[in-house]
């Protein structure tokens, strides 16, 4: 055979059926064991270093989703959509009876108290501000409206039934944005992150208190509404609502708006400002949102988030203070 080895002939008398022969080198299997034993060790210590990467990463994700348990987000589902004056830059809301809100505007020059029909948007009375003023927040208690102001430690107290009867004072705080009540005190803003107690006698700060979520202060604290026993706070220059404990001023929970004003901006493809306004119907149990500039005021309805959040809810809810001088 091509090859194959020539053999010598040997004297030696021929077997027959010889016994096959072992061709193994001496100590062979010895070595291949020794081998296949470090090979099933580096297989093992890769295995667990692998195990160990994995369950670092995953504890890492669940570390990250638990700073926002799923019981303190909320999304919103759109009830209903009702008509809103365009030219309205809202700076305070509220639900009166009958399908009536009261709704206080901003803007030198544009600033107002208003009452308004929810099915139709329409105005049905009006006191127009003057330039000096710039309208911000307002709450409704008893048959006082309360109204304060931009920039300013003044405000107004109108008649509900008759706009044009009104009163100024003083508060306490260094500036007016928000105002809501529980029916016995205040709640004041600023647009720092400090929630106001305000006696609504006497018109005066009685308590301050530092809002703050997992150790952080809330800057920005904007339109106020108590609902739920909670006071409720647009975040200004965000898509968010922060419900906080008016007991410590811990923030309970977020209300993300984002697909209300991006709906609009698609839609609509005209200018509008950022979501402010916040109004509860408590005999109905509706609630009511809308923006600076917004054509539409939304019925909406809370939703606790089903499916974990990867955001970074600090980015999206909590922007920096700002520098107002």
């Amino acid at each position: 055979m091509p090859g194959a080895k020539m053999r010598k002939k040997s004297n030696t008398p021929r077997r027959l059926n010889p016994l096959p022969q072992q061709h193994s080198m001496p100590n062979s299997s010895p070595f291949l064991l020794h081998y296949g034993k470090i090979s099933l060790l580096v297989i093992f210590v890769l295995v667990v270093c692998f195990i160990l990467l994995l369950n670092k990463s995953l504890r890492k994700e669940s570390d990250f989703r638990s700073d926002v348990p799923s019981n303190q987000l909320y999304t919103v589902e759109v009830v209903n959509e009702f008509p809103h004056d365009p030219e309205a830059f809202t700076q305070g809301l509220l639900y009166a009876d009958n399908d009536t809100l009261f709704e206080s505007t901003g803007m030198n020059g544009a600033s107002s108290v208003r009452k308004v029909t929810l099915q139709t948007g329409k105005v049905k009375a009006i006191q127009r501000m003057p330039y000096s003023d710039f309208g911000e927040g307002l709450t409704l208690l008893g048959d006082r409206l309360i109204q304060v102001t931009w920039q300013q430690s003044t405000g107004y107290i109108y008649d509900r039934h008759n706009l044009s009867k009104f009163e100024k004072f003083h508060h306490g705080m260094p500036d007016g944005w928000g105002l809501a009540t529980d029916g016995k005190l205040l709640f004041g803003s600023d647009g720092s992150s400090t929630l106001y107690h305000i006696d609504p006698q006497t018109m005066k700060v009685v308590k301050k208190q530092t809002v703050s979520y997992q150790g952080d202060e809330v800057h920005r604290l904007n339109e106020l509404e108590h609902v739920y026993d909670e006071v409720w706070a647009n975040v200004w220059m965000t898509d968010c609502i922060a419900r906080i404990s008016h007991r410590d001023g811990s923030v309970l929970g977020w209300i993300l708006l984002n697909n209300l004003r991006e709906g609009l901006l698609h839609n609509l493809k005209k200018k509008i400002d950022v979501l402010n306004g916040i109004a509860w119907d408590r005999d109905g149990d509706r609630l009511f949102v809308t923006g600076k500039w917004w054509p539409k005021l939304y019925e909406i309805k809370l939703h606790p988030l089903k499916t974990p959040f990867n955001g970074d809810i600090k980015q999206m809810c909590m922007p920096p203070a700002f520098p107002f001088s």
